[in-house]
């Protein structure tokens, strides 16, 4: 009995240090709270689907949302706010899917990042621009129009998309920078289809 004590205290330290890492830092804490965030379960179609990361007019599409972040060096958590986490897909209007915004925390020891996703696992690209037709009216047309037509072609050429990231924040102030130049240029993350030019970025 004496002999497996030790065994089982070394357990117990192991244990605890796992859950520690898992555990959110206080400012990530903090974050949560005042934004009014709770961990989330993003769907598989999501995690598994490619984003672009421009709203209106993206110049490319990177890979898998999870490949993105599997590159993070720091924990991440989903979250999402306390008021969507049970809301059915489709509760708006069930014949046009909603978008959800989810948040990737990136817990560092100097800061944490959020990085916000607008999940469109849901929407096809003609579903897309009707989404926006209901808030832009007649201005969605030309202004989303061409960005339609790269989204068809990227999905006829097997790179659809599921995702958008919308926004940066870091310790909770707005990033200026584009996240699509963020991550090309900040992070080196390269996209894997060049929607101007219609087609797959040779690696």
């Amino acid at each position: 009995m004496m002999r497996l004590m030790p065994m089982f205290l070394g357990f117990l330290l192991l244990v605890g240090h796992v859950s520690g890492a898992l555990a959110a830092s206080q400012k990530a804490a903090a974050l949560r709270q005042a934004n009014g965030l709770t961990a989330f379960t993003p769907s598989e179609k999501l995690l598994a689907g490619n984003f672009v990361a421009d709203e209106m007019t993206p110049a490319v599409i990177f890979g898998t949302v999870k490949s993105f972040v599997a590159s993070r060096q720091c924990p991440t958590t989903w979250l999402i706010e306390e008021g969507e986490k049970n809301r059915p897909a489709g509760a708006i209007n069930p014949d046009q899917p909603a978008e959800f915004t989810l948040y990737l925390e990136e817990d560092c020891p100097d800061q944490v990042v959020y990085y916000v996703f607008i999940d469109q696992s849901g929407l096809t690209p003609q579903q897309w621009i009707e989404w926006r037709e209901k808030f832009a009216k007649s201005k969605a047309e030309p202004q989303y129009g061409s960005t339609k037509s790269k989204l068809d072609q990227a999905c006829t050429d097997g790179c659809g998309v599921s995702a958008e990231l919308r926004f940066i924040q870091k310790n909770g102030e707005l990033q200026t920078k584009s996240p699509e130049a963020f991550l090309r240029q900040d992070l080196n993350f390269a996209p894997i289809y060049d929607l101007n030019q219609r087609k797959k970025i040779s690696k």
